[in-house]
């Protein structure tokens, strides 16, 4: 499909969004919201340098987006799916006193990537131990059936033997931000880490309104920030008549008219992003003023200095590995004080 005719539907489709009709509820039983502007600042930096394409400078943490509030960060494992063009990171960071998961967004010529993202199924993948949840098959694939969740799993792991406890903040862009959704939950569902805060930037719906509701059970420390007219936080559509839908879990921030409005707990709150029209995919691609793209849209290229410690895969994904050596530039957490 031509590009314009690709955005013709694409606006199509959010102008279909914004429907009004008998609400879905969702039920959180938490009516507070402890946004954190200065921490949603510090992770839009995270989600904005997991697009580096230079491995070098990311691993080492001195890439030109690898500054500012994320100084002192330091990654101890970098992974990159060749095959489904995928790229996140995992490390330490002494501010916040946290693990910090990043994933990577769509990269605009890989076109995996523009499947995954725009030619959406149905919702057809059940969840145990959530019932009547369902979620989109292929974002659901893209983290649980790559080398993302093993790589993410066993990094968190072996920095919390090393650095006692800590709590992981997850953030990513896009659909990086619906796969970090799913690592997130699948940290607290099936490693136990109860201390997992999300914060996503334009990310798209992932599952219905009983997906939503236990997600946000689940995970309540929960923010999906929405840069004004950003298209993809429509996409797929919400139809708020139909019990099959897809439907946001809470809770939004919308950047809009230089303020940050927080929604209500519905996760599709009328008054927020859903109460546009027109959809902007300029808006997608800036969140507080950062670069939410790669520097190279050509393809999903890589550089690295076959010099670091990287491993591969039999299909050749790549995963450069640090040793999580213990307590230099956080502080460390106890496994008393965990309990506490």
């Amino acid at each position: 499909m031509e590009r314009p005719a690709l955005l013709k539907m694409v606006i199509f489709i959010c102008l279909l969004t914004a429907c009004n009709g008998r609400e879905i509820k969702i039920k959180t039983g938490d009516d507070t919201a402890n946004f954190n502007h200065t921490l949603a600042l510090i992770l839009a930096e995270y989600a904005s340098a997991v697009y580096t394409v230079d491995l070098s400078e990311l691993f080492s943490w001195t890439c030109a987006r690898c500054n500012n509030l994320t100084t002192g960060f330091e990654v101890i494992e970098l992974v990159v799916d060749i095959q489904n063009c995928l790229q996140a990171f995992v490390g330490v960071a002494p501010d916040p006193n946290a693990i910090i998961i990043a994933i990577r967004g769509t990269q605009e010529n890989s076109i995996q990537n523009w499947i995954e993202d725009f030619i959406w199924q149905e919702l057809d993948l059940k969840l145990p131990d959530m019932p009547g949840a369902m979620v989109h098959r292929g974002l659901y694939g893209a983290y649980n059936n790559t080398s993302l969740r093993p790589a993410i799993v066993e990094a968190v792991d072996r920095i919390r033997k090393s650095y006692g406890e800590l709590p992981v903040m997850a953030t990513g862009h896009s659909m990086g931000g619906a796969l970090v959704a799913f690592a997130a939950l699948d940290l607290v569902m099936n490693h136990g880490i109860d201390d997992v805060h999300l914060m996503t930037f334009g990310q798209p719906r992932i599952g219905n309104a009983a997906f939503a509701s236990c997600f946000y059970k689940y995970i309540p420390n929960t923010f999906r920030i929405v840069h004004d007219r950003d298209i993809v936080a429509h996409l797929p559509p919400y139809y708020s008549f139909y019990w099959k839908s897809y439907h946001h879990f809470p809770r939004e921030v919308w950047l809009h008219n230089d303020t940050e409005k927080i929604c209500d707990d519905s996760g599709e709150d009328p008054s927020c992003s859903r109460s546009v029209w027109i959809c902007s995919i300029n808006d997608h691609k800036t969140y507080y003023g950062l670069s939410m793209e790669a520097e190279d849209w050509s393809t999903c290229r890589i550089i690295m200095d076959r010099s670091l410690p990287y491993q591969t895969d039999v299909s050749g994904n790549i995963i450069l590995v640090k040793d999580a050596v213990g307590p230099t530039i956080v502080n460390p957490i106890s496994q008393k004080a965990a309990a506490m």
